[in-house]
């Protein structure tokens, strides 16, 4: 219960529109100003227990419009506004304390409370805004030091014990009121650039992530030996055409997110989605040897995802074509405003070819792919296909791992 009060007190002033940023920025100040209306009340009594009367009307002065721009940030939503009332509040009451006691000795220092304006201007505006505030800091020390001596020039005779425990009030609690706001506002960048990183890993393999962000040049690399899938939802044209665009789109993130957890489950990379077409890659960014097996496996449990990974009573009966190549390809990062990890390659162009010239529900690779699998997989030669751009390409259905189907058909290599 506690926590939702303080949940809901900290967005006053929230937007649906806001950004999560704008979102943290205003929980943050709200936060700020209301740890701090406690001691600028605080503070006033105290100096209306000494007798000061009129320094104690400065504090609450603070605390009253501190208040106020609360109430109007709440029912306007103007977070400039309100943002610029709390810092020229932090900026003038303090000053304003000073100048009524007579001088900073006898004020305790409590004009470090003035600070918090520019560094207000830091953590909620943009730096640039921090130096007027700081110059604004600067001009208002050395006007207050001024003021002080025409105001009040005998200074408040105030007990040396109050001045020396007001001394140790404003340096510990301008430090904790600092602390705080730099250890939160860090926080939130921190948990800013965890969503940035993962948001970032969605769209690019982890390894290529890392190199852009520490190199934002061009990334190339070409690799020798890589494997490369296409799987495509048969019919889907006309099956979307029946179905409205919610059921289209959940159908495709079901399906997709069934495959990206095999896509985890084996180590190699999803490398993107174009329609209901879903592409894969092992061997790269990071080689390895089975780079054949891990897609294979994949295809295969793929296949038998389709059949039955959407919810029973869909009414949907979904069949994929398959196709793997493998081979050279070069892959890079494309593009500035939205990256793009592909490849590119004759392997890349076989692998298509495989998927679109395929027959559904099977898997059909080229030679490259089935002499790496030949050992540990039962295949099925289809012979020659005549593949656009190719002309006729001996290629070969995947059943399944050897040991799995030991009654199945299995082709000979042929020299």
């Amino acid at each position: 219960m506690t926590a939702q009060l303080l949940d809901h007190v900290l967005s006053i002033g929230a937007d649906p529109r806001d950004t999560a940023d704008e979102r943290f920025r205003k929980r943050l100040l709200v936060g700020l100003a209301l740890v701090i209306l406690p001691f600028g009340f605080l503070w006033g009594c105290l100096y209306w227990v000494v007798g000061e009367h009129g320094v104690a009307l400065t504090p609450w002065a603070y605390v009253t419009g501190s208040a106020i721009s609360l109430v109007v940030f709440a029912r306007t939503r103007n977070f400039a506004f309100f943002r610029t009332a709390q810092q020229l509040l932090i900026l003038v009451a303090p000053a304003l304390g000073t100048v009524m006691l007579g001088g900073l000795r006898e004020a305790s220092g409590v004009i470090l409370w003035s600070l918090f304006a520019p560094l207000a201007a830091v953590a909620f505006d943009r730096p640039g805004r921090a130096w007027p505030w700081f110059a604004a800091f600067v001009a208002t020390v050395l006007l207050t030091l001024v003021l002080s001596e025409v105001v009040r020039p005998d200074g408040a005779d105030l007990p040396e014990a109050f001045v020396r425990t007001f001394d140790v009030l404003n340096i510990v609690v301008v430090s904790f009121v600092a602390m705080l706001l730099l250890v939160t506002f860090a926080r939130g960048r921190d948990a800013a650039q965890a969503r940035v990183e993962a948001l970032l890993l969605n769209v690019l393999p982890a390894d290529i992530a890392q190199r852009l962000q520490s190199d934002p040049n061009s990334i190339a690399d070409h690799f020798d030996e890589a494997s490369i899938l296409f799987a495509d939802v048969v019919d889907f044209t006309p099956l979307s055409s029946r179905l409205d665009a919610r059921e289209v789109v959940g159908l495709l993130d079901r399906l997709f997110t069934s495959f990206d957890e095999l896509v985890d489950r084996y180590d190699v990379e999803k490398i993107k989605t174009i329609g209901d077409c879903y592409m894969a890659a092992a061997g790269v960014p990071r080689q390895r040897p089975d780079h054949a097996d891990a897609l294979a496996r994949l295809a295969l449990e793929m296949r038998e995802c389709a059949k039955n990974c959407l919810p029973d009573g869909a009414g949907h009966d979904l069949r994929l074509r398959i196709g793997i190549s493998s081979g050279p390809v070069v892959a890079g990062v494309i593009g500035r405003r939205r990256f793009l990890y592909d490849l590119w390659g004759d392997t890349v162009n076989m692998a298509s070819r495989m998927e679109s010239h395929g027959t559904p529900d099977e898997i059909q690779i080229t030679r490259s792919t089935w002499e790496l699998l030949d050992d540990d997989f039962v295949t099925e030669p289809i012979g020659l296909v005549d593949v656009k751009g190719k002309g006729e390409v001996e290629t070969w259905r995947l059943v399944g791992p050897r040991g799995r189907l030991p009654q199945a058909r299995h082709s000979k290599k042929v020299t």
